[in-house]
C-alpha cells in the first residue's frame, strides 16, 4: 500500500545556523561510541566513565537506593561522570553505595525534601507572572529567575519569599528579556490565524499517524495545515497548556500519512531512536525555523514559568537561546533521542536567555502515543525546520531526577491565540512545515 508522505520544504537558516548545524553533522559519526570500559573493581573504587544513557539510568536506580540521602544528580560532561549529591547524616554507608554504584559522590546540606518544600513555598507566596524557577544540582540550591517585568512590590515579594526560605536555599538572578511564549515567525504548520512548528512525529494509541507540537499551539486552534491558507491535514486530539505542561497531540487526517522517526537536518536526517529524560549539565541542540541550529545545555528540571497566561510547570530549563517562531520546536541529542519541545522563554540568540521545553517523555506518557523507530512511532519528519541533532557524545544524559523541585502555581489564562499570521510558535520541529 502507498502511502503519503508530506512534501519537504527546507526553512532557512542564518548564517551562524548553517555552521552549527555542520558542525553537529561532522560530530554525527561518533554518536553511537561505546562506553568506556573499566572492571569491576576500578569502578568500585573510582567514578565509572558514562556514556549519557548510562548515567541517566545509574541516576535513577540511585535516586531509589539512597531514598531520604539523595539530593539530586548532575552529568559532568567534561569528566564524563555522574555526580550524586547525597546527604548523609549519621549513615555514611549511603556515600559507599553511590561510589560502588560508578557515581561520583558529594556531600551537600540541603536535602531534596528540603528544596522541594522550598518550591512550593515559592509557588503559594510567589507565583509571580514573569518568575520561574528550579532546583539546580549543582548548586544544591532552587535557582529563581525574575524577567523584567518583575519590578517593584512583585519584585520585594519575590525576593522576601526567597529570604524566607532560609540562607543557603535558593538564589535569585535577573533576566534582560520576558517570559513569553515565542509567537512570531516561522514556517511552519498553520491553524487558525497561528502558526506553530511540529515537534516529533508518534504513533497514537490506536496505531494511527499523529504528531506532538506546543501546548499553547494546540489550544490556538483545532486544525493545521502544511501552508499558510491551505487545506487542514490534522486536528487536534489533546492539548495541555497551562497547567502541568505545555504540549498537544494532534492527528493527523490521513491514516496513510507517512510520518518517519527521523529528524531533516538539512542535508541530512538523523534517525530517531526513542524519547529520554534530560539531566541537568546535559548539553543539547535545539531545531527552529527562525533561528535554525542553537546549542547549550540544561540548567534545571521540573521547572516551574509564570507566563503571562499562566503558570506552567514539568518543564526543562536551558540556556538554549530561541526567538520568537520557534515555539514547538524540537529538542535532540546527537545520538538520536528526543528531549524536548520548545515551550518559551526570554532573551534572544543575539544576547542569549532562557528557554523553557516540555518534556517529551512526559508528554508521551500522557497522550499514550509511542516514539522512535523500535515502537513503529516516529520522530521528527522530514520537512525543514527539523530539529537538528544534538550534544557532543559524552554530553547527553545525565542525572535522571536531577533538578526536581519546581512547583508552580495557577492555571490561568488561556494562549496562543495569535491572529494575522502571527505565529504562535514556528519551532524546528519536522515531519510537516509550512
Amino acid at each position: 500500500m502507498s502511502h503519503k508522505r508530506i512534501p519537504k520544504r527546507r526553512a532557512a537558516m542564518a548564517a551562524g545556523g548553517v555552521v552549527a548545524l555542520g558542525a553537529a553533522a561532522i560530530l554525527l559519526p561518533n554518536a553511537n561510541a561505546s562506553q568506556d570500559g573499566g572492571s569491576s573493581d576500578d569502578a568500585a573504587a573510582a567514578p565509572r566513565t558514562l556514556k549519557a544513557a548510562d548515567a541517566s539510568d545509574l541516576a535513577a536506580r540511585l535516586a531509589g537506593l539512597l531514598g531520604d540521602s539523595f539530593a539530586g544528580s548532575y552529568y559532568d560532561s567534561g569528566a564524563r561522570q555522574l555526580v550524586v549529591n547525597v546527604v548523609p547524616g549519621d549513615n555514611n554507608q549511603v556515600v559507599v553505595q553511590a561510589e560502588k554504584a560508578g557515581a561520583k559522590v558529594r556531600e551537600v546540606d540541603n536535602s531534596m525534601g528540603e528544596l522541594r518544600g522550598g518550591a512550593q513555598t515559592l509557588k503559594a507566596e510567589a507565583g509571580i507572572p514573569g518568575t520561574a524557577w528550579a532546583i539546580d544540582p549543582r548548586t544544591n540550591k532552587i535557582l529563581v529567575t525574575a524577567d523584567s517585568t518583575v519590578t517593584g512590590d512583585r519584585w520585594d515579594r519575590l525576593e522576601s519569599t526567597v529570604d524566607g526560605l532560609g540562607s543557603g536555599m535558593a538564589t535569585v538572578r535577573k533576566s534582560a528579556g520576558t517570559f513569553k511564549t515565542f509567537a512570531s515567525g516561522g514556517d511552519a504548520i498553520f491553524g487558525g490565524g497561528a502558526r506553530c512548528s511540529l515537534g516529533f512525529n508518534v504513533t497514537a494509541g490506536d496505531g494511527s499517524p499523529a504528531f506532538l507540537t506546543a501546548g499553547h499551539c494546540g489550544v490556538a486552534a483545532d486544525q493545521w495545515s502544511d501552508a499558510q491558507g491551505g487545506q487542514p491535514i490534522a486536528t487536534v486530539d489533546q492539548a495541555v497548556f497551562p497547567g502541568e505542561g505545555d504540549f498537544a497531540l494532534v492527528r493527523y487526517d490521513d491514516p496513510a500519512t507517512e510520518a518517519p522517526s527521523e529528524v531533516d537536518l538539512g542535508d541530512q536526517t538523523l534517525p530517531i531512536s526513542g524519547a529520554a529524560e534530560a539531566a541537568v549539565g546535559q548539553e543539547v541542540f535545539r531545531m527552529g525555523s527562525t533561528t535554525g541550529l542553537a546549542d547549550g545545555q540544561v540548567l534545571g528540571l521540573d521547572a516551574t514559568v509564570n507566563y503571562p497566561e499562566g503558570t506552567v510547570t514539568g518543564l526543562i530549563q536551558t540556556d538554549v537561546c530561541a526567538e520568537p517562531g520557534d515555539s514547538g520546536g524540537s529538542l535532540f541529542t546527537r545520538d538520536g533521542l528526543a528531549i524536548g519541545l520548545t515551550s518559551g522563554g526570554s532573551g534572544d540568540c543575539t544576547v542569549g536567555g532562557e528557554t523553557f521545553f516540555q518534556p517529551v517523555t512526559t508528554a508521551l506518557a500522557a497522550v499514550g502515543a509511542t516514539l522512535g523507530g523500535e515502537d513503529g512511532g516516529a520522530g521528527a519528519g522530514d520537512a525543514g525546520g527539523a530539529g537538528a541533532g544534538a550534544g557532543e557524545e559524552g554530553d547527553a544524559g545525565g542525572a535522571g531526577d536531577a533538578g526536581d523541585g519546581g512547583a508552580g502555581a495557577g492555571d490561568t489564562g488561556d494562549a496562543g491565540d495569535a491572529g494575522d499570521g502571527a505565529a504562535v510558535g514556528g519551532g524546528g520541529g519536522s515531519g510537516l512545515t509550512g
